[in-house]
């Protein structure tokens, strides 16, 4: 599976934020979900249009970005 394959970035759709192909539904609300506990079954309760490999997508996404990036972090 290629995150590609699932997420999109359109300047006319959501300010141009990365969503979930075919929706408006934001990487970052996918990812905070994630964060606060929630399971992608409950997410995916939420956001019916969903799927378990959207999910895993943005997780992906998010890595590959998270490698692009250095942050420097207090010590």
């Amino acid at each position: 599976m290629s995150w590609q394959d699932y997420i999109t970035v359109d300047p006319n759709v959501c300010h141009g934020q990365a969503c979930i192909k075919g929706t408006r539904i934001m990487v970052s609300v996918v990812l905070d979900n994630l964060a606060a506990g929630l399971t992608p079954d409950e997410i995916i309760q939420s956001y019916p249009s969903l799927t378990r490999d959207a999910i895993q997508s943005a997780i992906t996404y998010a890595a590959e970005l998270v490698r692009e990036k250095v942050i420097d972090l207090p010590v």
